[in-house]
């Protein structure tokens, strides 16, 4: 068995060619994170076995998931998820819900699915967090496309989550739900401090004065948030991926207005460090074998994600329109592009089938099959995504949206906030703009 250190060597590698082979598919056609999941099979137990997961490996991966869902709950904004494309997302979400526990029921019936509640809910989840580096490099964040994948992806993260606490828990719905509580209040307990600093405290000046320092007070206090927030849900016996989102929260209600120093920093430990950890040793735990060994299982799995979490939010982006505006927000072929990325998913599939092998309700290679389903979404569709995209509908919208918007006065900021909308021609509105 490697020891911690050649695992983490062979992790470093592939964390590097991620990047390198990316950057050189025309368009960025293959995703960062398909090449990390990939890698991460190809060394791992399963295959070459040059690495292998250890608890050091393991805490790594678990920091690596945290920061990834820290930095995806940092991109939310309250106002925007309780607007109505929050609500929109949220009924898509409940649709998607009623239609999984609908298709479990005939699967259960027909040919005995098992752990009937946790297939459900991986059935329902969106991986808002595995998405948010492919929007990041395609340069779709603060476009409508993008801020309406945010939407669906908090909640097909969130709600997925909540379900897990209080249908999956072994103690009762209720007991679970007063857990929740009781955890949401903690959390509301830690962000008391940051809300009750003054600007002019000489707390907040300590800070400020560190931040660009070794000390990186920033930083420190960053990580020490995750880190609580972790330990919290872990206490509350509830899944980190709720801690890791109530620490983005936190850390966005805490810099309303962003601090672009800070989220830099941040950038770099989670995209140069912690989340390339992440997805290599996630792609670590696939057995190519065990799913080999039942291929119709698999894609029939990938087909029911895209039935029952695809195609609710490819129909709930056919009723969006502009505000103020009789035309539809998205083409047809928008439409079909955020249904794909809505069905994208692995993390909370990842999540659910552990609670559901651990209770004893599914078996180890059904969870190995269901694990792969999720990282063929990962593979495929935020890819075939980006080949439904025109290529020249990016140049051509963003000159639209230039020309529409007033231009900002000497001083004044550029930069588009998270909501911002675009009333330009619609086809193909998510596109970054050709480089």
């Amino acid at each position: 068995m490697p020891s911690s250190v050649d695992s983490l060597f062979w992790i470093s590698v592939c964390a590097v060619l991620g990047p390198l082979v990316a950057g050189v598919v025309p368009r960025r056609l293959l995703p960062e994170v398909v090449l990390l999941l990939v890698t991460g099979v190809v060394i791992g137990p399963n295959v070459l076995g040059l690495a292998s997961s250890d608890e050091a490996i393991d805490l790594l991966h678990d920091l690596g998931l945290g920061m990834l869902f820290l930095l995806a709950g940092y991109e939310l904004e309250l106002k925007e998820l309780t607007g109505a494309g929050g609500r929109r997302a949220l009924r898509t979400w409940l649709v998607s819900f009623a239609l999984a526990l609908v298709t479990v029921w005939i699967l259960a019936s027909v040919v005995g699915v098992t752990a009937e509640m946790a297939v459900a809910i991986a059935l329902t989840s969106t991986a808002l967090g595995t998405l948010l580096p492919i929007l990041k490099d395609a340069g779709l964040m603060g476009t409508t496309f993008g801020n309406t994948i945010l939407n669906h992806g908090a909640m097909g993260e969130l709600c997925p989550v909540l379900a897990m606490a209080v249908l999956l828990g072994a103690r009762g719905t209720f007991a679970s739900i007063v857990v929740l509580g009781l955890f949401f209040l903690a959390a509301l307990l830690v962000s008391l401090p940051s809300a009750r600093i003054s600007a002019t405290s000489k707390v907040l000046g300590l800070i400020r004065s560190g931040a660009e320092t070794t000390g990186q007070t920033t930083v420190r206090l960053t990580v020490l948030l995750l880190v609580t927030l972790l330990a919290l849900a872990a206490a509350f016996n509830l899944d980190s991926v709720l801690g890791a989102f109530a620490a983005g929260f936190i850390l966005r209600r805490a810099l309303p207005g962003g601090d672009e120093r800070l989220e830099l920093k941040l950038t770099g430990l989670a995209f140069g460090l912690l989340i390339p950890i992440f997805f290599v040793t996630a792609g670590m735990a696939i057995d190519p074998a065990a799913v080999a060994d039942r291929p119709a299982a698999l894609v029939l799995f990938v087909l029911l994600i895209l039935l029952v979490r695809g195609v609710p939010v490819m129909v709930a982006s056919r009723f969006e329109h502009d505000e103020g505006r009789p035309l539809r927000a998205f083409s047809t072929r928008d439409s079909i592009r955020l249904g794909l990325y809505g069905a994208t998913g692995l993390p909370i599939i990842v999540a659910v089938t552990a609670v559901a092998v651990d209770s004893g309700t599914m078996s180890a290679t059904n969870a190995s099959v269901l694990v792969a389903g999720g990282a063929v979404t990962v593979l495929l569709l935020p890819l075939s995504a980006t080949l439904l995209a025109r290529p020249d509908a990016g140049s051509a919208d963003s000159a639209t949206l230039a020309a529409q918007q007033p231009q900002p006065h000497p001083g004044e900021g550029e930069h588009q906030q998270y909501g911002g909308k675009d009333d330009g021609d619609r086809d193909g509105e998510g596109q970054a703009p050709a480089q």
